[in-house]
């Protein structure tokens, strides 16, 4: 056997050999090559904490994606995947990011020319709008400010005005702001009596947010895997029925890499038509197993509990979120920093005091907010952890809070450790 011995590192390192014959390597001292130091906790819109079960799943040997192992594991993510978003049509999980899915459904449905009625109420639903734009498509623009959300008359006026229209897109939870359009059932109810294609970005909604998208008569419904499933980035999820198929073979221009319909035919015989990333799809097998192990539901109530959590602690103290009432999301709580208290570098505080990492504003919100993405598996000690860093923090900013942060802190933690006993413990490693 012949080794290699890798230089000391100055403060963690004890010894790396690399063995030539096994092709493996020995590693102690994980901060020689991790060098960043502490985990920290990520609380940001995604990506976000992955178990360590999911991780694991990673590391298992690489598989020819043409070859009987990977239609095994294919299969059952595509019987899985529409367990997850409850539909009997077809459900693919994509070599891309969660835009890259948009894309995948806007470029297989909007033809050049035609009229898209395109609801949006923040930067995602904007970027949708970008996107139907550089596809051709005319949007028909049903909108609001940020933080508000359209009303479903709103939409009806626009399919009023424009009959032609074949589509409809909106994003149900947005990332930006925190508002959760809870008017999707009835909007699903509309597009299907108009005969209207409903495209939903649920990109950080699917498994934190109620989402059963036979029942809401969604067509075309687009996930990621590294929100609320806790899977590593690089997935995009997206749910096509026959309404759909149908009314992507009316479209002028077809996709190559996005072609749902080569999707379809690969996927009879358990293949996907390009090289996939078969490591994430390996944690996205571990993780819907760890889903299923909590129970959907479950998992829905926990990301409810969690956010719940969070509302009331930032309320109580004088922090304003951006949503408010029922348009408040289960998995992003967007907060406006409070006057005279720089929010970035309150974040700065709570990454190297706490180890958390806090997202900021985003689009024309950048700079005026802060994010806090609860979402994956999030639980009592992410919320305590992040309550406790925003609050210390502000405190060193000299941040007036209404009612004394400490015993906000007990009284939610309280309130959440008993929502959450209800729910079932999970096995994450």
């Amino acid at each position: 056997m012949m080794g290699l011995a890798i230089p000391r590192h100055p403060k963690t390192f004890s010894i790396v050999l690399l063995d030539y014959s096994g092709l493996t390597w020995i590693v102690k001292g994980l901060d020689a090559v991790y060098p960043m130091g502490r985990e920290n906790i990520l609380m940001v819109p995604g990506p976000t904490n992955v178990p360590e079960r999911v991780l694991k799943a990673m590391v298992r040997p690489l598989i020819s994606h043409r070859g009987p192992e990977f239609r095994e594991l294919y299969g059952r993510l595509l019987e899985n995947l529409k367990k997850v978003f409850q539909t009997g049509g077809d459900v693919y999980p994509l070599t891309a990011s969660g835009t890259g899915g948009v894309e995948c459904a806007l470029g297989n449905l909007v033809s050049p020319g035609e009229p898209v009625i395109t609801v949006h109420f923040g930067l995602f639903g904007e970027r949708m709008r970008e996107a139907v734009v550089r596809l051709g498509g005319r949007p028909v623009e049903v909108a609001s400010e940020w933080g508000e959300a359209p009303s479903l008359e709103q939409v009806k006026e626009a399919l009023d005005l424009n009959p032609e229209a074949r589509l409809i897109t909106i994003v149900y939870n947005e990332t930006s702001t925190g508002v959760v359009w809870r008017m999707l059932p009835e909007l699903g109810r509309l597009a299907r009596s108009r005969d209207k294609i409903l495209i939903v970005d649920a990109v950080s909604a699917l498994a934190g947010e109620p989402l059963p998208v036979d029942q809401w008569n969604i067509d075309v419904c687009v996930a990621g895997s590294q929100k609320c499933l806790a899977c590593p980035p690089g997935l995009s999820l997206i749910s096509v029925n026959e309404r759909a198929y149908q009314a992507l073979r009316e479209n002028k221009h077809r996709l190559f890499y996005f072609d749902l319909e080569a999707h379809r035919r690969f996927a009879e015989r358990k293949e996907t038509p390009f090289t996939p990333a078969v490591p994430l799809f390996y944690a996205l097998d571990e993780a819907l197993q760890l889903l299923f192990e909590e129970g959907l539901e479950n998992r829905i109530k926990r990301h409810a509990a969690c956010a719940q959590a969070f509302y009331e602690a930032f309320d109580r103290v004088g922090l304003e979120t951006i949503s408010k009432g029922s348009l408040r999301s289960n998995t992003l709580i967007a907060v406006w920093n409070p006057p005279r208290v720089d929010g970035d570098e309150m974040r700065r505080m709570a990454k190297e005091g706490f180890g958390v990492v806090i997202g900021g504003g985003a689009g024309k919100l950048k700079g005026k907010s802060f994010r806090i993405g609860s979402m994956g598996m999030v639980s009592l000690r992410e919320v305590s952890l992040t309550l406790r860093a925003v609050f210390e923090s502000l405190k060193k900013l000299n941040f007036s809070f209404k009612e004394k942060p400490e015993r906000v802190l007990e009284e939610v933690e309280g309130k959440l450790e008993e929502a959450l006993r209800k729910l079932p413990k999970l096995r994450l490693s």
